[in-house]
């Protein structure tokens, strides 16, 4: 009976400290799904801001400003960020980490010459008071999305159908140009992106297998800061619809 007893409190103390193990992995693997997000949020907002002062002297658009904003090339900035997505989202399983990783960082500065131009049409103070909202937003969204219990699978089926309509009617206000239904589009589009980064972020922790090798681990990573990066910009440029001042 003593052996027995034994035997039970050894499974006992192998299982917690097989959950303890576990739990670091999880907290190591989400602390650089964020820290690679972040990066890529810095990478993004140096090159928008840089961008804006090479394109802008003194009130006006610079040769290099009109290059960007108003000629044809302005349909591949506007593009390329969407075209290294697919290709990121596509390719990743054949590329090494650090290719991956790189391929993200160039995402990102794309994403930020295509940013730019929001310095064009709201004032820099509200760009930043936006940005300070979306973070705190995102950090609670993100932090219901770790620690709730709740299975966020059907309300996230929910939301991606929804994101698929939300993309369809902007096509459309892009021809129609209705301030009416570009009000409804952005207030539709910050509940679709709040709700996309609680269900995002328990995703990305389902994701994570302590038996993966160095190599998966990291292509998940870099997928899932990927996925909240997108999650970040899209709540950031909704809600600058509602908060941002227009720069007369």
């Amino acid at each position: 009976m003593a052996d027995f007893n034994n035997y039970q409190n050894r499974m006992a103390r192998a299982g917690a400290q097989s959950g303890a193990m576990i739990d670091e992995g999880l907290r190591s693997y989400m602390l650089k799904v964020y820290n690679l997000m972040a990066l890529g949020l810095a990478i993004t907002g140096v090159a928008a801001f840089l961008t804006w002062q090479m394109a802008v002297a003194d009130g006006q658009l610079t040769a290099f400003g009109q290059l960007l904003y108003t000629s044809p090339l302005k349909w591949v900035v506007m593009l390329a960020p969407l075209a290294m997505v697919f290709f990121l989202s596509f390719r990743i399983n054949s590329m090494s980490v650090a290719a991956a990783q790189t391929t993200f960082w160039v995402y990102a500065a794309l994403m930020g010459l295509s940013l730019s131009s929001i310095f064009l049409v709201f004032t820099g103070q509200s760009i930043v008071q936006t940005f300070f909202v979306t973070a705190a937003a995102f950090g609670a969204l993100s932090l219901y999305g770790y620690t709730t219990k709740k299975d966020l699978s059907g309300f996230g089926t929910f939301l991606i159908m929804g994101l698929f309509g939300l993309i369809i009617a902007s096509i459309v206000n892009i021809f129609l140009q209705s301030s009416a239904m570009g009000f409804a589009i952005s207030a539709i589009g910050v509940l679709i992106f709040a709700g996309l980064t609680a269900y995002d972020t328990q995703k990305i922790k389902e994701m994570y297998y302590d038996g993966d090798d160095v190599a998966v681990m990291g292509r998940k990573a870099i997928m899932g800061a990927l996925t909240l990066y997108l999650d970040f910009i899209n709540l950031f440029t909704f809600l600058l619809q509602f908060m941002g001042n227009r720069d007369e």
